[in-house]
C-alpha cells in the first residue's frame, strides 16, 4: 500500500523543501537560521503527510459500486 504512495509522496516533499529553501533564503533574510530550518522541516513533513493521505492508495482497484451496477444491467 505504501509503496505505491511513495511515488507521489517523496517528489512532493522534495519540491516543497526546495521551494521553502528558495523562498526563505531569497525573500525572508531576516528570519534566523534556526527558525528557517524548523519551517523547512515542518513544511516538508506536513506536505508528505497530506500527500500520503490525499493521493490514491490503490489506483487499479475496481470500485465495488460500479461492479454491482454493471451486473444488474
Amino acid at each position: 500500500m505504501w509503496k505505491k504512495r511513495t511515488k507521489y509522496v517523496v517528489p512532493t516533499m522534495v519540491i516543497v523543501a526546495i521551494a521553502a529553501i528558495f523562498m526563505l533564503t531569497n525573500y525572508y533574510p531576516e528570519v534566523p537560521t534556526y527558525h528557517k530550518a524548523l519551517i523547512i522541516i515542518s513544511a516538508t513533513l506536513f506536505s508528505g503527510l497530506l500527500s500520503a493521505v490525499l493521493f490514491p492508495h490503490d489506483e487499479h482497484k475496481i470500485d465495488p459500486k460500479k461492479d454491482i451496477e454493471s451486473k444488474q444491467k
